[in-house]
This record gives C-alpha cells, sequence and structure tokens, in this order.
C-alpha cells in the first residue's frame, strides 16, 4: 500500500483527498498545512508520495517541493492547487513534481494521476 502526506492550509481540502486517497487504497500517513511542516514531516514519515498545495501561509508549495526534492530527487510530489496557469505548471515541474492537478478536481483523475507516478 502507497503511503501519502497530505498537504493543503485547508482542512476541508485535506480531509477531501484523505477520503478519496483511502477509499482508493493507499494510506494517509499524515497531512500538513504549510511547506515547513511538509518539509519536517516527509523526512520523518519518508511517504510514497506527497500532494502538495502551492499557496500556503509560512511556506509556499514550489518551496516545499523545492526542498523535498533536493533531499530526495527520486521524491514524488504531485501539486494540487487552483492555481493552474501554465506559468504555475512549469514552475512547479521544474522544482521537482512530477505532476499537477487543477481544483477542483474529480476523484478519479487524483487516482488515475497518483497510480502513473508511483
Amino acid at each position: 500500500m502507497k503511503t501519502i502526506l497530505v498537504v493543503d492550509d485547508a482542512i476541508f481540502m485535506r480531509k477531501t483527498i484523505r477520503l478519496i486517497l483511502e477509499k482508493n487504497g493507499y494510506e494517509v500517513v499524515g497531512e500538513a498545512s504549510n511547506g515547513r511542516e511538509a518539509i519536517s514531516m516527509y523526512e520523518k514519515l519518508q511517504p510514497d508520495i506527497v500532494t502538495m498545495d502551492l499557496t500556503m501561509p509560512d511556506m509556499d508549495g514550489i518551496s516545499a517541493t523545492r526542498a523535498i526534492h533536493s533531499s530526495n530527487p527520486d521524491s514524488n510530489v504531485v501539486i494540487v492547487s487552483a492555481m493552474g496557469q501554465d506559468s504555475c505548471v512549469r514552475e512547479a515541474i521544474m522544482a521537482g513534481a512530477r505532476a499537477f492537478i487543477v481544483k477542483p478536481f474529480q476523484e478519479s483523475f487524483i487516482v488515475e494521476t497518483l497510480r502513473k507516478i508511483s
């Protein structure tokens, strides 16, 4: 079973993503509400996949993705954000993200995307 860290500053979105993932056979090992928490939890939990929001307080998702990718180039970070402009997608991929999911999303698209990268 693949393990996942869910990162989003909105508790509702974290819970929504958690429910989708658990329903589809993933184990959510942690939740973080900002980039700093995400980095710390990633180092401690070593999840197979991280779902990462972009716009968060304290440290944004691009910076956190860059830090995670720099400590582990094989990391699987998937951005889940309402900021779907081409420039955001490009910046996320250059920071080390493996995929980009635009909010609002379909449950099937999240599951399909995670299966492709892991």
